[in-house]
């Protein structure tokens, strides 16, 4: 099955190729994603994320209603698996 899950954005990075990346905290679980689908969010932000891209903003209820039945389901262990940095 396939998940966006909503994330805070905590950092906004430029990249090397010119596309704008950042990282994201999922319950407290950092991870890079790419902001090229949403360049106008900034450092604070919600935005849903799928396969490592942020596809859209969402505001901060709607984000955490979303993260707290993804954890009622036991959808966020994938979240925990170690990326190399």
């Amino acid at each position: 099955m396939c998940l966006g899950v909503p994330g805070e954005i905590v950092e906004i990075m430029p990249n090397p190729l010119g596309m704008t990346m950042g990282k994201a905290s999922f319950g407290g679980i950092i991870k890079e994603v790419c902001l090229a689908y949403t360049p106008e969010v900034q450092v604070g932000d919600y935005v849903i994320v799928h396969v490592g891209f942020a596809i859209s903003k969402v505001d901060e209820e709607e984000a955490q209603k979303t993260f707290a039945y993804l954890r009622e389901m036991g959808e966020l262990a994938e979240l925990e698996v170690t990326q190399p940095e």
